[in-house]
């Protein structure tokens, strides 16, 4: 999937600007990692890629495949392959993570899901990630820990194959085994699905230790202000972001 962030500027109900002229490109394939202080602008990003209701477009857009998406629903845009690994994964309660991966493959492929099939996929996914088979029949996140729910998020990516993936803050509330096997979850679904772009936000590269960007961006007030590759992380992690430079115009991937 090739994705044209174009320009976009992106306000709350209030008037406050969020997103400030901001251009991307992301090829398909690609890799990009989105870095950048707390309160710059990252996760209204995801969130705007998806259409939350909370954020008003006033002005750009964003290309996929050569179309706008601006006028699609969240739904919509999910039935195209866009997927958003949330920073804090919501409970559902009432609703099994079975049930609810059925309904959404369901909606997603148009076509009837053979039970069997199904089931030994969520098995091997559940297996994969070290989760509790007992997992598939709880509902949605219900007293799940952290961990647990970051390991559900990527569990709904393998079985729903995405062929757009944001990671917004993946490595938030994970410890360094489930971090690990997160990742490498992750990685696997790239080596099997290499046409599929990723989009990771983060504070931190200790991520980046495990999953290898092409592009490493900073973003600060909105917009990115510098652009390079895993060298860059490694430089923040060293001397924070005052050492990053104000840029302006389109960032690309391709």
């Amino acid at each position: 999937m090739q994705m044209n962030i174009e320009d976009l500027t992106v306000t709350v109900a209030e008037g406050k600007k969020i997103l400030d002229h901001f251009s991307l490109a992301l090829a398909p394939g690609s890799i990009h990692v989105i870095m950048g202080p707390n309160g710059c602008g990252k996760s209204t990003l995801s969130k705007v890629l998806l259409a939350h209701p909370h954020y008003n477009i006033v002005s750009g857009d964003i290309i996929v495949d050569g179309n706008s998406i601006l006028p699609l629903s969240t739904d919509a845009r999910s039935r195209l392959g866009i997927f958003l690994c949330y920073q804090n994964p919501i409970s559902v309660d009432g609703v099994t993570n079975s049930e609810f991966l059925r309904t959404a493959l369901t909606e997603t492929t148009q076509e009837r899901i053979n039970v069997y099939t199904f089931m030994k996929a969520m098995e091997k996914g559940i297996e994969e990630l070290s989760m509790d088979p007992a997992m598939m029949h709880r509902f949605i996140n219900q007293d799940f820990s952290g961990g647990e729910r970051k390991k559900n998020e990527i569990l709904q990516m393998k079985m729903l194959k995405p062929k757009f993936v944001i990671l917004d803050e993946l490595d938030s509330g994970l410890d360094v085994d489930s971090l690990r096997i997160v990742c490498q979850n992750v990685n696997q679904y790239k080596e099997e699905n290499p046409d599929t772009t990723i989009l990771l936000i983060t504070h931190y590269p200790r991520i980046l230790e495990y999953i290898h960007p092409d592009y490493v961006h900073v973003m600060r007030d909105g917009k990115l202000v510098e652009m390079g590759d895993l060298s860059l992380a490694q430089k923040i992690e060293k001397e924070g972001y005052l050492g990053t430079t104000s840029m302006g115009g389109e960032h690309h991937g391709e």
